[in-house]
């Protein structure tokens, strides 16, 4: 009897999608088998609207060590025998529902998408979202995520090194939380999440299986609006347990590293459980399984082979071991005091066959449960953004010189721009003692052990820009994250992604999940970064209007020699400080999506406008006059524009500011427009170097075709001027400082 509706819906399956199954199955699916389909052709797990987009993307290099999406995470070689591995993911609905465990178990599923790899995991950066601070709502919802992410973080004893923290009604209900996690591995003891060898085993390691997170996958992560269904969902949302998951890390480090040759494959248990760890270890060794689901360590009593192959219980991991080597895993487990239970063996066929207690449950077919149906779209541009592009910017007033001190006092305590240090003062981002740039800056940096080597890591996305135009939003969010990895003195090098979107079924939302991926994928090609990991995560959705699109940038970079590293807070006194990329001068188009805009006039409207090939130039001046020791410092000029970026470097150097450069046309573009492709450095006195610094740094942008405008030079009292604007670096942190 073909199944009802509801049965459907619980599985998030749609009607044409269960006459395809049971086509291809030439059966009917029984309950076990449907619930496992449900979660595989799952948007979460099966990429069904996504993954014909994803092929876009640059994903090759010399570098590259994995394809994308065959492992759980891209590894990229960084030289001495070693690669880095990284990757970002979501937990966005179950943050909405309960923002602790949603974002404690968010950093708990990325680290074990690293040491799955055989890698390390030695940083945590956080991409959070949430609607405007002043509603109690927003507020338990920050707070719940902050607390978390450190929460989860500190316990494993991983420093978190950066991110950032966004707020916009955009976000009401339906906040983001992205977490990025990046781990160091010898290249020769790489990990893959294969099943291969026939007779080899299936080993069952960690936390035993609950009935917490049943349909993750398919209902937290596949719908939309968790406002909606907060009881419906609820007991979606996984629990973590962080000590347990230091074991886990620390034992599957051991097994990969010193023991490699012991096992085939090693695995996560994330999304869907047990369900999409075997099947897909399956697909990609080619392989078939027969499991019995009666080994199952279990916490609660009269769970179903249903619930047992659905289940979400965190800290778990599937390791597949050569079967001579059996007990020498479990012994290595047992070591660490952690449950390892064989579960299954690797077969010569191409299906998953379900056992319990000797009597069969269920038989899935690896390739159907692995090939989801895919759409393909003709998406259809948003109808306001006629009108939002074409709104006359030069239209508004200008900023009234005798207010411009007030207003960039104003635009330090925004939410948006203010100090995250409330946020990153709960996180521990010393912990290994590797962290060498803190959180607070540009991006952070990590030094490699063993090398002199070190890893910059910056997430970066405006919400904004990529409402008011996909493509420039999403090419301009990977130049902003190239130009923070880049003004710590590292060359960028690969991208991981997490494509937060609305509902692809509307057409409008699917034009701009479309038109990011593309913008993505050009400005990639144009810094040389591929993609080699990432995330989508669609359906953000809260009484009925989705999210800005969120395609978060994790960009990561390399420094030959981490003892070189720049800062953004300004060099010594009397250095002088330079303007490098679009000049001084600014039309009002600048100010389109800016914060100045939304803050001072209440609106997001503009057309922004990114060109990757000046900013391209720009980052290879900054690398070059770097590699010849000319910068003290180096800080992206993005959020606040031109004023916000000065002042933030003041306040972070101790440092005061004589400006000396004359403002002419809109002050307002000048000061608080977000042209982008811009840093502001600080050179180190001449009297430091032999030779003219400044000479040679304009130089060089001659080479390159890079516009140098000079600002002004530090200065060692407390004054701060910049054009009209006359202050104390005092009274800007204090500004700074006070809004979160």
């Amino acid at each position: 009897m073909p199944v009802d509706q509801d049965a459907l819906d619980a599985v998030a399956l749609s009607r044409a999608e269960y006459d395809l199954l049971v086509e291809q199955l030439g059966r009917e699916p029984n309950e076990v088998e449907l619930g496992m389909f449900g979660s595989l052709w799952s948007e979460h797990c099966g990429y069904k609207n996504s993954k014909p987009l994803l092929r876009l993307f640059p994903t090759g290099g010399d570098h590259v060590l994995t394809k994308i999406g065959a492992e759980n995470a891209g590894a990229i070689d960084i030289g001495n025998g070693l690669c880095a591995v990284m990757k970002v993911e979501s937990h966005n609905h179950p943050s909405a529902i309960e923002p602790f465990q949603g974002a404690a178990t968010g950093v708990g599923g990325i680290v074990r998408d690293i040491f799955a790899m055989g890698a390390y995991p030695v940083a945590i950066l956080d991409s959070l979202r949430f609607g405007p601070p002043d509603d109690p709502q927003n507020r338990y919802l920050f707070h719940g995520v902050v607390g978390g992410v450190g929460s989860y973080g500190n316990c494993l004893g991983i420093p978190n090194v950066g991110g950032e923290v966004v707020f916009s009604s955009a976000y009401n209900g339906n906040p983001l939380v992205n977490a990025m996690c990046l781990g160091i591995a010898e290249t020769a003891r790489l990990q893959s999440a294969r099943a291969t060898g026939i007779g080899n085993v299936m080993l069952l390691v960690g936390a035993d299986t609950g009935r917490d997170g049943i349909h993750g996958a398919s209902g937290l992560a596949s719908r939309t609006d968790p406002e909606a269904r907060f009881e419906e969902m609820r007991p979606a949302v996984q629990v973590g347990n962080p000590f347990l998951e230091k074991l886990l890390m620390e034992a599957c480090f051991e097994l990969a590293s010193e023991h490699g040759d012991w096992i085939v494959g090693l695995q996560d248990l994330g999304a869907a459980g047990l369900t999409s760890s075997v099947v897909e270890c399956c697909a990609k060794g080619h392989s078939g399984a027969v499991l019995e689901l009666a080994n199952v360590p279990r916490r609660e009593h009269g769970m179903t082979p249903y619930e047992v192959m659905l289940s979400e219980s965190q800290e778990r991991m599937l390791v597949i071991a050569k079967a001579d080597h059996v007990g020498d895993v479990k012994a290595l487990f047992q070591h660490w005091e952690l449950h390892c239970e064989p579960i299954g063996t690797v077969t010569a066929g191409n299906e998953v066959v379900l056992m319990d207690g000797g009597v069969e449950v269920g038989r899935v077919p690896v390739e159907i449960a692995t090939e989801p149906p895919q759409y393909r779209r003709e998406g259809v541009r948003p109808a306001e953004l006629a009108e939002l592009n074409a709104f006359n910017l030069a239209g508004l007033p200008d900023l009234d010189p005798a207010q411009a001190t007030a207003t960039l006092l104003r635009m330090l305590a925004l939410p948006n721009i203010s100090s995250r240090r409330a946020v990153y003062r709960t996180y521990d981002h010393q912990v290994l003692n590797n962290t060498v740039v803190s959180p607070g800056g540009d991006a952070g940096v990590v030094r490699v052990m063993g090398a002199e080597k070190g890893i910059a890591l910056a997430t970066d996305c405006s919400g904004r820009l990529c409402y008011l135009d996909p493509y420039a939003g999403a090419a301009a969010a990977v130049a902003e994250a190239a130009r923070n990895v880049v003004c710590t003195g590292a060359v960028p090098v690969a991208v991981t992604d997490c494509l937060n979107f609305g509902n692809p079924e509307k057409l409008d939302v699917y034009y701009q999940l479309e038109q990011c991926v593309r913008g993505i994928a050009e400005a990639c090609s144009v810094f040389g970064t591929p993609v080699v990991s990432g995330n989508v995560s669609l359906y953000n959705e809260s009484a009925g209007r989705s999210i800005y699109p969120t395609p978060v940038i994790g960009m990561m970079g390399i420094l030959d020699d981490v003892s070189k590293h720049l800062v953004a807070g300004f060099g010594p006194a009397g250095s002088p400080v330079y303007l490098l990329g679009a000049g001084l001068e600014q039309p009002a188009e600048s100010l389109a999506g800016s914060e100045y805009l939304e803050a001072i006039h209440g609106k997001v409207a503009g057309l922004p406008k990114v060109d990757l090939q000046a900013e391209h130039r720009l980052q290879q001046l900054v690398l070059r006059a770097h590699g010849e020791g000319l910068l003290a410092s180096a800080h992206d000029c993005s959020d606040g524009g031109l004023a916000v970026t000065v002042a933030e470097s003041a306040i972070l150097g101790g440092r005061g500011f004589e400006g000396s450069a004359a403002l002419h046309g809109r002050l307002d573009a000048a000061l608080f427009g977000e042209a982008q492709g811009r840093i502001v450095v600080s050179l180190l006195p001449d009297a430091f170097r032999q030779g003219g610094g400044a000479a040679r740094l304009e130089d060089l942008a001659r080479e390159l075709g890079v516009p140098v405008t000079r600002l002004g030079v530090t200065s060692e009292g407390d004054a701060f001027t910049l054009g009209p604007i006359s202050t104390s670096v005092t009274a800007l942190g204090e500004a700074f400082e006070t809004a979160i």
